[in-house]
């Protein structure tokens, strides 16, 4: 079979899976999708654990860097994202307290690159990939306003206009495709959802809260043991730290430990299979996605449903993100 082009595979799958709900597919997204470019001269979040707040503070010459440790979750641009498999963003959205009306993403302190320019390059990139659908979940909205959202949502619906995929519909690729559609918003402000139907509501995401990933793997399984929502959910095999954590462990950070515990992640990811049935998966979110096979192995997913009438192909084209300055990235490719 023909090796499959990941920044293209929703493109590339057999007709049979063309006619499933968006929801019953395997879907590759990843966890707080904007922390590769954090400021680190921009102040905390006010959300932040108040002892936290005061140690930075304090201690900035300390806290700073290991903010930039442990709060930095991915290593490349959105656009690099989705050329890996990426099709489910996490886009957490804030406003500096002294800045403006321009909006930001956050973890732990503010990025560099704005929410518009975000939005802007995948526009661009949906422009060069007209088959292939993305989903972004937009939350957290630290500090705005009812203005700023309004403002959000019409620059939203200015930018992709017919690309977006409203709610009343049951997405598959086939029918995305025939529309010309090619994004869902998931928009975690209720109010707001009501007041603009092109919005989803917010998408429940399943974490363990927890730096184990043995604990992550028992707490993702009860929670599929409970049964599925009955349509868009995401799994995040993301490793949670809390303070003492960072402080008992100094010279760790959060890449060595995504690394560490990625093998019996990406087992447990491998053995699920997408569906409508109960302990099906459907989104699944990890952490520094570029770093192993994670995209590949839930791309494969898809053609478990399709029992040995068509077995997945064997080979998949990952572009390997090198990082440079700013989240800036090459591609090289690497067969899986």
């Amino acid at each position: 079979m023909e090796p499959v082009p990941l920044q293209d595979w929703m493109s590339r799958l057999p007709e049979p899976l063309l006619q499933v709900p968006l929801w019953d597919l395997s879907i590759p997204g990843s966890h707080d999708s904007m922390s590769f470019c954090l400021d680190l001269s921009s102040p905390m979040l006010r959300s932040e654990p108040p002892a936290l707040r005061l140690l930075d503070r304090l201690l900035p010459c300390c806290m700073r860097p290991c903010i930039q440790r442990w709060s930095t979750t991915q290593s490349s641009v959105l656009s690099d994202q989705c050329e890996l498999g990426v099709r489910f963003l996490d886009l957490r959205i804030a406003k500096k307290p002294a800045g403006g009306a321009t909006l930001f993403f956050a973890h732990g302190v503010y990025t560099l690159i704005t929410v518009k320019e975000a939005l802007v390059e995948l526009s661009a990139w949906l422009e060069e990939h007209p088959r292939e659908v993305l989903i972004i979940c937009c939350s957290h909205f630290e500090s705005l306003t009812e203005r700023d959202h309004w403002d959000l949502v019409q620059f939203i619906i200015g930018l992709f206009g017919a690309k977006l995929c409203p709610p009343q519909d049951c997405p598959t690729l086939s029918s995305c495709w025939l529309k010309g559609q090619q994004l869902i918003v998931s928009y975690d402000d209720e109010g707001v959802v009501k007041e603009h139907p092109q919005l989803w509501t917010s998408i429940p995401y399943w974490y363990a809260n927890s730096p184990d990933p043995k604990k992550v793997i028992q707490y993702l399984d009860s929670q599929l043991s409970k049964g599925r929502p009955e349509k868009f959910f995401a799994s995040g095999l993301n490793l949670t730290e809390d303070l003492t954590f960072v402080l008992l462990h100094p010279l760790l950070n959060l890449r060595t430990l995504t690394l560490k515990g990625l093998p019996p992640l990406l087992r447990w990811t491998n053995q699920q299979c997408p569906g409508p049935r109960r302990a099906a998966v459907n989104i699944v979110c990890s952490d520094f996605i570029g770093l192993s096979h994670f995209c590949s192995i839930m791309i494969g997913l898809n053609f478990k449903s399709l029992g040995s009438a068509l077995e997945a192909p064997r080979t998949l084209v990952q572009p390997v993100v090198a990082v440079g300055p700013k989240g800036r990235s090459q591609h090289s490719l690497l067969l899986n």
